[in-house]
């Protein structure tokens, strides 16, 4: 037996459709989700609608239910809750969460979803993912008590980084960005917010996570002595610039990268990726994280949304979809 479902496919760079799609029934080690809300996550997937991915990166970039090969067509995304219909009893019914592309059901393996906790709200729970990001990068490079640390880049990975920071005893962080509306959500998560102008310098910890080469320099530029910027951006194919010269030798400093792909190396040997997927979803009991979801759309209007992401027409930190009705 099949049942139809809708989903977002990238026909084009810069050009997307719903198609309707066939699903099997679920076999004896599978769930049938009917999704209740997706999230776009805007730095991605908007290289991904750009058809902005480098050709060496195809395979590193593939979700993990991806169907198609970039740069089109393919269908792409990774941030997807909703309610088990069909599967094992403990599953069913459950609200959960899964890495998988805008599509109103579909049918995966049973271990592919995480139970969201009764506490996080579904709509929230699109943050998992993203959180999972923030935890690895932590994990990385973990901040000491009383370390000065600096965000650089308020979009939706940078602030999930800065909410988690902010729980950190006698950590002082500092958010930058050169948007002044992302003092708003500063403030909602309770860190200062600065300018690029205006940051402080002699900073022990500087996570930048604006895909700009000058955001990287700036957090170079902010660094204490033998302190280290954690660079969590996705340049996609563009060319980044940096000057080594100053203090970057004399003072020691370091350029780290993190990367969600992998367990970080700290807690490989401890935590699998179910452990740090669960992990974030306890943290999203926080109703701080709701400064993140900036705005919501229904699923019929996701190519105009993604094109309006892509132009910058649209400003967003992570942009809800629904799918009431599908």
């Amino acid at each position: 037996m099949t049942r139809t479902a809708r989903a977002f496919w990238l026909t084009l760079p810069g050009q997307g459709e719903i198609r309707s799609v066939e699903l099997p029934a679920p076999g004896p080690e599978e769930v049938l989700v009917r999704a209740l809300f997706s999230g776009v996550s805007r730095g991605t997937e908007t290289l991904v609608f750009t058809g902005a991915v480098p050709e060496s990166q195809y395979d590193t970039m593939r979700a993990p239910f991806q169907e198609g090969d970039f740069p089109a067509p393919v269908k792409y995304g990774y941030l997807s809750v909703g309610t088990v219909e069909q599967g094992p009893e403990n599953l069913r019914g459950r609200t959960v969460f899964c890495l998988h592309p805008h599509q109103s059901a579909y049918v995966v393996p049973a271990g592919a979803v995480t139970v969201v906790p009764p506490d996080v709200p579904a709509a929230r729970a699109v943050l998992a993912g993203t959180v999972e990001t923030a935890v690895n990068a932590l994990w990385d490079a973990p901040p000491l008590v009383g370390d000065r640390v600096t965000v650089i880049g308020g979009g939706m990975v940078g602030c999930a980084v800065t909410a988690l920071l902010a729980r950190f005893p006698g950590v002082r962080v500092e958010l930058v960005d050169t948007d002044p509306s992302r003092a708003e959500v500063a403030a909602a998560l309770g860190v200062d917010f600065v300018t690029p102008e205006t940051a402080t310098g002699g900073r022990d910890l500087v996570v930048h996570a604006s895909a700009t080469a000058a955001g990287l320099q700036r957090g170079l530029d902010l660094l204490a002595p033998e302190g280290t910027v954690l660079e969590l951006s996705w340049y996609g194919d563009r060319e980044v610039q940096l000057s080594l010269g100053g203090a970057f030798h004399s003072g020691r400093l370091t350029v780290r990268s993190s990367q969600v792909g992998m367990v970080a190396s700290a807690r490989r040997s401890s935590r699998g990726y179910a452990d740090r997927m669960a992990l974030a979803l306890d943290l999203l009991a926080d109703p701080a994280f709701d400064a993140l979801i900036t705005g919501r759309s229904p699923f019929p209007e996701l190519p105009d949304v993604l094109h309006r992401l892509s132009e910058g027409s649209l400003p967003a930190l992570c942009h809800l979809i629904t799918y009431d009705g599908e």
